[in-house]
């Protein structure tokens, strides 16, 4: 199921829309529910708010896989952004030591399964698995 949405953070109420058809349709574990709504809404704010350069769609879209779900999000006619390569959070550092930034990424590399990057023709699109661990 692949749905597009616009640039603007008002397209969340829209997403938990498309999430909740495709979770209803597809008899996925609700278990997995709340991975990839953090991870949705994670992976989609950081492009409408970082990937400035462009007015196109963003495109969301699901499949179920084994036990799970795998998610894709594509953006379009943007700069390289490998949210793999994003550099490390201390968690561990006291709040005063902390630099803002980053710990949204930090919580979606610990939830999914797995996730991979590709980049091609200035098209960026990240795709996870999230299942029952």
């Amino acid at each position: 199921m692949q749905q597009d949405f616009g640039r603007s953070l008002d397209e969340l109420k829209n997403i938990v829309a498309f999430t909740d058809e495709f979770f209803a349709s597809n008899g996925i574990d609700p278990s997995v529910r709340y991975i990839v709504d953090l991870c949705v809404e994670e992976l989609f704010v950081n492009m409408v708010t970082y990937d400035t350069e462009t007015d196109s769609d963003i495109s969301i879209e699901m499949a179920p896989h084994e036990h799970g779900v795998e998610v894709s999000l594509t953006d379009f006619g943007v700069e390289r952004f490998d949210p793999r390569e994003a550099a490390p959070v201390d968690i561990d550092a006291p709040l005063e030591q902390r630099t803002p930034g980053g710990l949204g990424l930090y919580l979606v590399l610990k939830t999914v399964s797995s996730i991979h990057y590709e980049y091609r023709n200035r098209n960026s699109k990240i795709t996870f698995i999230a299942d029952r661990k």
